[in-house]
């Protein structure tokens, strides 16, 4: 067992990570959704097209990332029928 000041050294650590990828996603997202609110009116499909595909690129990218640093669910106890 870990002492519990290391314990909470390495929580803090997660928990700044975690911080600053959720900050990061959020300014990815408000800028593309900026960008998509100022594609004005009878513009280019292909601009729209890349824009959604930059967007999908972002989001598997961040599906990736979530996903790498979510440690799996602790296996669920062997409890006997009936217990």
């Amino acid at each position: 067992m870990i002492p519990t000041d290391e314990a909470v050294a390495l929580l803090e650590a997660q928990v700044a990570q975690t911080e600053t990828v959720e900050a990061s996603a959020k300014v990815l997202i408000e800028g593309l959704a900026q960008r998509l609110a100022d594609i004005p009116a009878g513009s280019d499909p292909n601009l729209i097209i890349g824009l959604a595909d930059r967007l999908r690129a972002s989001a598997d990218a961040l599906t990736a990332a979530i996903v790498a640093n979510t440690p799996a669910a602790p296996a669920a106890p062997d409890v006997p029928p009936g217990a």
